[in-house]
């Protein structure tokens, strides 16, 4: 598609979906959280998601992008190559230590953050879209699309020697934006409405979407017991989920009864 934004100059649509997603999350957490600033916390959770994102990246695909012959190229995050379950682990991991150290209402915090999660999220995948990358499977469905020369998803799936683009592909990137972008409203709503349970459903339909997104991949990922890496994170992001759930209603059914023993109630 138009994986670099500006021609002859190093900037990369995906980047800039990133950053607007980033950037509307957290204004979506703040005007949430009441105008109060939790920016350093964002920025914190920003910067070890990427890295996270990054280093996943990495390791999943070690010797397939040739980071085993060059080294430093690990570090050329602007040419792509993110994945979101990284991201999601490191900056659980930075806001699980910012917690420790401040030790805010965890998960009433959770219960915020986890609103915008996915909206940044959909907006990556928008630039996945825009570099070729996560593809889907090879069909003739009039949802199919083309990519150009010089995507990763050409050269995966050629139409021929010298074909201008490649075979028509699912653009699963889209599917899961679209999923993605339905969850965050579903996920608004609720906040809006219970401030409660926010996380769980996050952990649970994201873990549901994604589980079953992978049956319509087609890119190369490493895979156990004929589920991808992606599937086994998903399954045990169902068990965070339910984790949340049970957490989340023991406190509130703790709260009415704290309400009435309180002192002129």
């Amino acid at each position: 598609m138009h994986s670099q934004l500006i021609p002859g100059l190093p900037l990369q649509t995906f980047g800039l979906c990133v950053a607007v997603g980033v950037y509307l999350a957290w204004l979506v957490v703040e005007c949430l959280h009441g105008g109060r600033d939790i920016g350093n916390l964002v920025v914190l959770m920003v910067v070890a998601g990427l890295v996270g994102a990054r280093a996943a990246h990495v390791v999943e695909y070690w010797h397939e992008d040739g980071f085993d012959r060059d080294f430093m190229s690990a570090f050329a995050i602007w040419k792509g190559g993110l994945v979101f379950y990284g991201g999601l682990l490191a900056g659980a991991a930075a806001f699980a230590a910012w917690c420790v150290k401040w030790k805010p209402d965890v998960l009433a915090l959770t219960d915020l953050f986890c609103v915008g999660v996915p909206l940044g999220h959909a907006f990556g995948r928008i630039g996945c879209f825009f570099h070729g990358c996560c593809w889907g499977k090879v069909s003739d469905s009039f949802l199919a699309v083309t990519f150009p020369a010089g995507s990763p998803v050409y050269y995966a799936h050629p139409a021929g020697a010298g074909a201008p683009r490649s075979l028509p592909v699912l653009p699963t990137q889209l599917f899961e934006s679209a999923a993605l972008f339905a969850l965050f409203a579903a996920l608004y709503f609720l906040y809006r409405r219970r401030r409660a349970y926010t996380a769980a459903a996050y952990f649970t339909g994201y873990g549901v979407i994604r589980f079953f997104m992978e049956f319509l991949r087609d890119d190369e990922r490493p895979s156990a017991c004929g589920l991808s890496s992606a599937q086994w994170v998903s399954v045990a992001l169902l068990a965070v989920g339910a984790v949340f759930f049970v957490w989340s209603f023991k406190r509130r059914s703790r709260q009415p009864a704290a309400a009435s023993a309180a002192p002129g109630k």
